[in-house]
């Protein structure tokens, strides 16, 4: 079993190999989400609690690790830039962005699903949310705002006004 010692100095892997990992990780659950049956909750699970929550983890053992030690804050543009000049604190910076848009992600997902959103329709607005995070949550929350007020059809509709038809 793999022990850490977050406050010592040495940790298991390097911020390369962490990168990778995670964001191995991470494409698994966006595949699952874009391309796998929605039919299963178990399933569903994985992109929207397990990996975010794994991920998360990571995360959380960096901040408590490093967080202290890089120089830099939030107050202001080149105090960020500051603070990310580390490569644990960027790596953990690139990890907060993998959890979250794949959380968000699986959310707008399960809500399009709930609104009718055909998964082909999905798949490229989803795309958006894996590249360029709040893009794709715009995009997402603009389309549903659009169902709801009548201006996209949706499986559902579709499906209606052929049984209406008939």
């Amino acid at each position: 079993m793999l022990t850490v010692d977050i406050y010592s100095g040495d940790m298991p892997l390097t911020p390369d190999e962490i990168f990778s990992l995670t964001g191995a990780v991470a494409m698994v659950g966006w595949i699952i989400l874009i391309l796998g049956p929605r039919r299963f909750a178990w399933l569903n699970a994985v992109p929207m609690w397990v990996i975010p929550g794994a991920i998360a983890a990571v995360y959380s053992v960096l901040i408590l690790r490093f967080f202290g030690e890089a120089e830099g804050g939030f107050d202001s543009l080149q105090a960020v830039a500051s603070l990310f000049e580390s490569d644990w604190a960027l790596l953990a910076g690139w990890i907060h962005f993998l959890a979250f848009d794949l959380f968000v992600g699986a959310v707008m997902a399960g809500r399009m699903d709930r609104a009718g959103v055909g998964r082909i329709v999905q798949a490229p607005i989803l795309g958006a949310t894996l590249m360029f995070g709040p893009m794709g949550f715009l995009i997402a929350g603009l389309t549903e705002l659009c169902l709801r007020f009548k201006l996209l059809p949706t499986n559902k509709r579709k499906a209606e006004s052929s049984h209406v038809d008939a």
